[in-house]
């Protein structure tokens, strides 16, 4: 049976149908904003129009975009910092009477790959890294997953956290060319090395895309690959995490 993943993140919140087995989208996406607010009412309402898109009735995978342990927001993250300590599960379920198995963004998108794409088989300490409004993270050890290992909330410099000043959202924030930002990534990438000395660097989310435009930029001792899933990883991920 085909699961719900929605991706949640802080722009824009993408759902489609999923095959468990083979990690494989059955269904196109169905796209919603975000809600400007960011707030737990808001959002739940946009999850509801996905699930009501589909006429999905079965328990329904998730990817949210800041700490969630068992189900917990532990940090407001991005959003509406009303978030902070509500289960987002059953938020989201009083909103639509579904069951929701909720998991870190970074997370989900990491288990895709580990699972389906490029991380496979992979052994070693990998870190996935998703550039997108801010710098999700996710570690796997001999294919295993550490949940919540947040490098973005890293403090640098004058920044509360390095994600401010290394993500996509810094770079439209200040205009940014490419080639500028590339450098600031780089320094988090180095800085990511030297406090955990992973085996393999995994990219997803929208500026992995971009990849070949700034490698030659990456000054990044360990392998990188980039995320063959793309902007699937996280709907997959939520689906497989459900299974």
């Amino acid at each position: 049976m085909a699961i719900l993943g929605i991706d949640i993140g802080g722009t824009g919140m993408k759902g489609a149908l999923v095959d468990p087995t083979t990690g494989e989208l059955v269904s196109d996406r169905f796209r919603v904003p975000t809600p400007q607010k960011r707030n737990p009412k808001s959002m739940a309402k946009a999850v509801s129009k996905i699930v009501t898109h589909f006429d999905y009735k079965g328990r329904v995978g998730a990817g949210f975009p800041t700490i969630i342990k068992n189900g917990i927001c532990l940090s407001s993250g991005n959003l509406h910092k009303s978030w902070k300590n509500e289960n987002v599960s059953e938020i989201f379920k009083k909103e639509t009477g579904l069951e929701f198995t909720v998991v870190n963004d970074a997370d989900a998108a990491g288990y895709a790959t580990m699972n389906y794409g490029v991380g496979k088989g992979e052994k070693g300490l990998v870190i996935m890294i998703t550039i997108g409004t801010g710098l999700g993270s996710g570690a796997f050890y001999n294919g295993e997953l550490i949940p919540n290992f947040e490098l973005g909330q890293i403090p640098y410099k004058k920044f509360k956290k390095i994600e401010e000043w290394a993500s996509n959202n810094a770079m439209q924030r200040e205009g940014l060319e490419i080639e500028e930002w590339a450098l600031r990534f780089s320094k988090f990438l180095k800085i990511t090395e030297l406090l955990v000395a992973p085996d393999l660097f995994i990219l997803g989310g929208g500026l992995s895309k971009r990849f070949n435009e700034y490698e030659h930029l990456i000054k990044s001792k360990t392998p990188i690959k980039v995320a063959a899933l793309k902007n699937n990883a996280g709907i997959v991920g939520a689906a497989a995490a459900v299974k």
